[in-house]
Parts: C-alpha cells; sequence; structure tokens
C-alpha cells in the first residue's frame, strides 16, 4: 500500500510541499448528478421556480466554489486557476453537472473540479427542495486528469 501524501510519519496531518515540483500544466474534470422528481425538471426547464434559474445560479455557483477550494478544504494549496468551465444540464432523471479546472502550477486541479461539481450540485437542491423531499446527489466522480 502507497504512503499517503497528507501525513508525516506519526500519521499526522501535514500539507504537501510542492516547491520542487516542475510546472506543468494541469487539467482535472469532474462529474456529478442530482436526481429529480419529475415535475421538478419541469419547473427548472420552464425556468419557475421561486429562486431563479436554476441551471444558471449553479452553473456560476460551482465556479465559484472552483476558485475557493483551499479555503473549504484545509490541506488544498491555494491555486491560481487560469480557466473553469462548469457545465449544468438537464437530462431524463435530473441535472448533471461537469467542470473542467486548468492551471499552470505545480501541484493539480483534482479537488477544484470536484467542488465545483459538488457546490453546483448543492445548489441546484437547496434551490429545489422547497419542491422535492427525495432528491438525490450522486455520481460524483474524477472523470480525467492530465499535466503536460
Amino acid at each position: 500500500m502507497e504512503k499517503l501524501t497528507h501525513t508525516d510519519n506519526k500519521g499526522k496531518a501535514i500539507m504537501v510541499d510542492v516547491g520542487a515540483k516542475e510546472i506543468q500544466l494541469r487539467i482535472a474534470k469532474a462529474t456529478g448528478h442530482i436526481i429529480l422528481a419529475e415535475k421538478t425538471i419541469e419547473l427548472i426547464k420552464d425556468n419557475l421556480l421561486k429562486k431563479g434559474d436554476v441551471l444558471n445560479v449553479a452553473q456560476l455557483a460551482g465556479i465559484s466554489a472552483a476558485k475557493q477550494t483551499s479555503v473549504l478544504i484545509p490541506l488544498c494549496h491555494n491555486i491560481v486557476l487560469e480557466n473553469v468551465k462548469v457545465d449544468v444540464v438537464v437530462d431524463n432523471t435530473g441535472v448533471r453537472v461537469d467542470s473542467e479546472v486548468r492551471c499552470t502550477g505545480k501541484t493539480g486541479v483534482e479537488m477544484e473540479a470536484l467542488t465545483a461539481v459538488s457546490i453546483a450540485l448543492l445548489t441546484v437542491y437547496d434551490m429545489c427542495k422547497a419542491v422535492d423531499k427525495k432528491m438525490i446527489i450522486d455520481n460524483i466522480s474524477l472523470t480525467e486528469k492530465i499535466k503536460k
């Protein structure tokens, strides 16, 4: 089994020292989904929810969240992001969120991509909770990690 990178020899949490790492283009993609009732899907499509445009607000929340990842997750590095894309689309069973995050740096942007998806989905949940009591957020995962 490999050693965890965020622990010292005594098992205490540490921030990884990336000082000696090479600067590279880093790209990470993530996805996730929220299962919604049929009625909720129709309300989103017709933009009839009282809190507003669910898809647009969730997209903005995801972008904002990616930029705040190091504030939310204690051992994440503060990274200058070059681009954050968040796509929020309605499908047959709910809403799917896909993110892509890019930077040129010494550490990856996986956590930023996953945070973007997670917060976008939580935003959908928040905006729909008054009309849908059985929502399920599922299948949040990293789909691609690239360094060049």
